[in-house]
C-alpha cells in the first residue's frame, strides 16, 4: 500500500507526511494526484513518440549550444540534460520540458534543490559533456536526457560517480544499473488492457502489431501478459506497408477469438481496422483492444473502432497541468512535459524526506511507488517503470473511462 499523503497538498506544493521509512514512502509529488491523457502530439512524432520504443535523433542540423543555466537555490544539486538547441520540434519539446521542470520547482513548497540545466545539443557527445559538467558542479542525480542514443553517454558519467539517472527515453533496452526511465512504456499499456479484458471474460485474443520497434516491444509484452491472465492468443500477425494480407489472415481466425488487439498509432489503427473490415471482419462483434496510442481524433471518428478499449492515464491530470502551464507561459505544453515536471517534483520530495540515501536505487525502486501529474508510477529494479492506468472506451466524443486508475500498486 502507498504511504500516507498530506490531504492539504495543493498545486502550490506538497507537504509530505515526514515518513522516512521505505515502507511508507508513497509520495504525492508537487500537485494533487492527477492523471494524464495518453495523447501524442503529432507534431513531435518525427523525433519522439511518447509511447514508442525509440526516440530517433532530429534529422535537421542542431543550432549552437545554449549556455548552461540554473533554477532554484537549494542545497541539493540536480543535473537536467535536455536537447535545448536541437533542431525543429526536438528543441521546442526540450524548451517545454524545461518550463515544466521550473514550474514544478515553483509549485513545490520551499524545495531544497537547485537545477543545473545543461543543453546536450541533441547528441550523445553533448549529453556526456553536460552530464560531466553537472557532476563536477556537485549534481547528486541527473534528470534526462530525452534521446535514447544519449542515455548511455550520460550513464557512463553517472556510474563513475555512483549517482542515479532518471531519463525520458522510451527505449527499455537502455535502462538498468542506476538508469531509470520515467517515460510512457508500452508494456504498462499492454498489461493493463489485457488484465482488464481478461476480467470481463475476453481470454481468446487475436493480435495485429506493426513490424517495427514498437511492435516488437508490444509483441513480447502481449505474449507474456495473455497467458499470465489465463488467456490464449488465437492469431498473431505483423504488418508493414501491406496491411491487407495480415488483416485477411487474422479475419479468417476471428471466429475463435473474443477480442482483437491492435497496437499502433491513430492513423495506422484506422487503416488496419478498415483493412479488417474489407477482409470481411465484423468488428462490432468482437471486443477491440488497444494501447494509449489510440487516444487520437482519427480513432474516435472511425465507426469501426467505436466501443474499443485502450489503457491510458486518465485525462484529468494533463488538462489541469496544461491549464496551469498556459497561465504561466502563455503556450501549450507538449505531452512529455509532464515527465519533466514529475521528475523534478520527485527529487524535491526525496530531498526533503530521505536523507543522505535520497536518490539511491533502493529509494527510487520503492514498491509503493509515487504519484504525480501522470498518476501512479514506480521504478522497477531493471530501470523500467510501471504505471497505474485507466481503461478508456472509444466514443465519437473522445475517450471515456470505464475503469479508473488504481489507487495503489499490487505486489
Amino acid at each position: 500500500m502507498l504511504g500516507p499523503r498530506d490531504p492539504k497538498s495543493s498545486v502550490q506544493g506538497s507537504r509530505l507526511s515526514g515518513a522516512t521509512r521505505r515502507s511508507a514512502l508513497g509520495l504525492l509529488l508537487g500537485a494533487p494526484l492527477l492523471s494524464a491523457c495518453a495523447g501524442v502530439q503529432q507534431s513531435l512524432s518525427q523525433f519522439s513518440n511518447p509511447f514508442s520504443s525509440s526516440s530517433p535523433a532530429p534529422a535537421q542540423p542542431a543550432g549552437p549550444p545554449q549556455q548552461a543555466t540554473t533554477a532554484g537555490s537549494g542545497g541539493v544539486k540536480v543535473g537536467v540534460i535536455l536537447p535545448l538547441s536541437a533542431a525543429g520540434n526536438a528543441g521546442l519539446a526540450a524548451q517545454s520540458m524545461r518550463n515544466a521542470a521550473e514550474m514544478a520547482l515553483a509549485e513545490f513548497q520551499n524545495p531544497n534543490i537547485q537545477l543545473l540545466i545543461k543543453d546536450d545539443n541533441g547528441s550523445p557527445q553533448g549529453a556526456q559533456a553536460g552530464a560531466q559538467q553537472a557532476v563536477d558542479e556537485g549534481a547528486e542525480i541527473i534528470l534526462g536526457p530525452l534521446f535514447a542514443q544519449s542515455v548511455p553517454a550520460v550513464a557512463q558519467v553517472a556510474r563513475a560517480r555512483g549517482i542515479s539517472v532518471i531519463a525520458f527515453s522510451t527505449d527499455s533496452s537502455i535502462a538498468g544499473r542506476g538508469v531509470f526511465l520515467l517515460s510512457f512504456l508500452p508494456e504498462s499499456d499492454v498489461n493493463r488492457i489485457v488484465e482488464y479484458s481478461a476480467g470481463i471474460g475476453k481470454r481468446s485474443v487475436a493480435v495485429l502489431v506493426p513490424d517495427n520497434a514498437y511492435g516488437n516491444v508490444v509483441e513480447a509484452a502481449v505474449k507474456a501478459a495473455v497467458p499470465r491472465r489465463g488467456g490464449r492468443i488465437v492469431a498473431f500477425e505483423k504488418y508493414g506497408a501491406d496491411r491487407a494480407t495480415p488483416a485477411r489472415t487474422v479475419a479468417q481466425q476471428l471466429g475463435s477469438a473474443d477480442a482483437l488487439f491492435i497496437a499502433d498509432d491513430g492513423d495506422a489503427v484506422v487503416a488496419v481496422a478498415d483493412a479488417m473490415t474489407a477482409a470481411g471482419a465484423n468488428l462490432r462483434n468482437i471486443q477491440l483492444l488497444g494501447t494509449g496510442l489510440w487516444d487520437n481524433p482519427r480513432v474516435y471518428a472511425n465507426a469501426n473502432l467505436q466501443g474499443g478499449l485502450y489503457a491510458a492515464p486518465d485525462p484529468a491530470g494533463f488538462r489541469a497541468f496544461s491549464g496551469r502551464y498556459r497561465t504561466k507561459y502563455g503556450a501549450e505544453p507538449i505531452r512529455t512535459a509532464t515527465l519533466a515536471y514529475d521528475a523534478v517534483a520527485l527529487v524535491a520530495a526525496l530531498a526533503r524526506t530521505q536523507g543522505p540515501t535520497r536518490f539511491s536505487p533502493d529509494v527510487l525502486t520503492n514498491p509503493s511507488g509515487f504519484a504525480g501529474i501522470d498518476g501512479l508510477f514506480r521504478f522497477r529494479a531493471d530501470g523500467t517503470n510501471e504505471r497505474g492506468l485507466a481503461v478508456m472506451k472509444v466514443t465519437t466524443g473522445g475517450g471515456v473511462a470505464v475503469a479508473g486508475s488504481p489507487k495503489s500498486f499490487g505486489a
